[in-house]
């Protein structure tokens, strides 16, 4: 088949989430996957310019080391706010140049505006259209202003897909809240490369890399660094009570907004080496640097509108490699995991230190951990990917609109 994805966000630097999972392994079946991205972060980057003219990409790949992608970025204005209209008619006119030229089976939406797009163009040329939410895309709008109109375009979306796929049963719950058609709505949840991500990988050489001593209690996070992601209070609660915590240290890898107020943190408080942050670091490392840990930690905001439905696929890779994972009271989370799956919960990302060291004490890490594992052991990304590949297959059939290509 050919399949057609687009989405608002930077296919390229951005971290693996489900669509490049998914998109790899079909590509790895012999499917054929074109991507129309956008360079969400220009603003944070500081990109020169006003405009950036359309570029192609061609055998990209993020995972697997025998694929290939072509990734599409149309024509761009560099400038808030009218940046916008602009990406609604560069993006109409790719997806039309698409249809045209790569004669998609399926298109599948991850955005809010470019979806719109997409869904009502597949509907005029009779292609399927999948709306895929790993989050929700609503809330996620940067600008207040427009989330409500993005709400909207979302919502008239969901009512013009012949499916609707959501990472997680809270978020499924949510789509359908918007307008999804129940029966025209799936969960196909997170996987896991099971054989990247498991018990025997070895972190002794980052311990040793970051002076990490056998008898030191690693809190470990890895992704983009929000300033509600809870890190900046965890860190501020070691440093309130240094003896207390004094074999407790923070391991994180990742960049973002906050990263600079971690930085301030770690020297205002001289945390030293108590707080460890490696900046962005190459994906094929990631098992190594949970597997140098103890505890992993998803210390956001529970508060954070952002942070109510999703269910991040790091859970998932912390699990397997057998971590207990401190969370806070996450609704999304607390529904997937549930209690007494290696998934701990806390009130408040300052009460993430005190669980991790309630469970050091009474020596419960290791069977924590073991529960984590076994809860995700079947969740295995060829497994996800069977079904996905299914789902498209049967939605073709079933909508009477043929998959020309095999």
């Amino acid at each position: 088949m050919n399949i057609l994805v687009v989405q608002e966000s930077n296919w390229l630097t951005r971290n693996p989430h489900q669509q490049h999972h998914l998109m790899e392994r079909l590509a790895a079946r012999g499917h054929s996957v074109r991507v129309i991205d956008y360079d969400i972060d220009w603003k944070k980057e500081n990109k020169s310019g006003i405009s950036s003219p359309r570029t192609v990409y061609n055998d990209v790949k993020k995972i697997l080391s025998d694929v290939s992608i072509q990734v599409i970025r149309p024509p761009s204005l560099r400038v808030p706010v009218f940046e916008y209209p602009v990406l609604m008619i560069t993006h109409r006119q790719e997806i039309i140049r698409q249809i045209n030229e790569f004669k998609p089976d399926v298109i599948i939406g991850f955005g809010i505006l470019n979806a719109w797009l997409a869904a009502r163009l597949a509907r005029h040329h009779k292609i399927p259209f999948i709306y895929y939410w790993i989050d929700a895309l609503d809330i996620l709008i940067p600008e207040r202003l427009f989330q409500r109109l993005g709400r909207i375009l979302a919502q008239q979306t969901l009512r013009n897909s012949a499916r609707v796929i959501s990472i997680n049963k809270r978020l499924r719950d949510y789509v359908i809240t918007l307008g999804a058609v129940p029966e025209r709505t799936t969960v196909i949840g997170a996987g896991i490369d099971l054989d990247r991500f498991n018990p025997t990988v070895d972190g002794s050489s980052i311990r040793s890399v970051y002076a990490i001593g056998k008898d030191d209690i690693v809190l470990f996070f890895m992704g983009w660094l929000y300033h509600f992601s809870g890190l900046k209070e965890v860190a501020l609660e070691l440093a309130r009570s240094p003896d207390y915590y004094r074999n407790m240290k923070i391991l994180i890898v990742g960049d973002g907004d906050a990263y600079q107020d971690l930085l301030q943190i770690r020297d205002i408080y001289h945390l030293g080496d108590k707080l460890i942050l490696t900046g962005k670091q190459p994906y094929e490392k990631i098992p190594e640097f949970i597997a140098a840990s103890d505890i992993c930690i998803l210390p956001a905001d529970p508060k954070e509108k952002i942070m109510q439905d999703i269910v991040p696929i790091k859970m998932y890779e912390y699990m397997a490699i057998g971590k207990p994972v401190i969370s806070t009271k996450l609704p999304g989370i607390m529904r997937e995991f549930g209690d007494g799956n290696g998934v701990l919960y806390a009130d408040s990302p300052e009460m993430v230190p005190e669980t991790a060291y309630a469970i050091t004490s009474e020596g419960s890490i290791r069977d924590h951990g073991n529960s984590a594992r076994i809860f995700v052991q079947n969740l295995d990304w060829r497994t996800l990917t069977d079904t996905f590949e299914e789902t498209i297959k049967d939605m073709c059939q079933n909508d009477r609109i043929p998959c020309t290509h095999k």
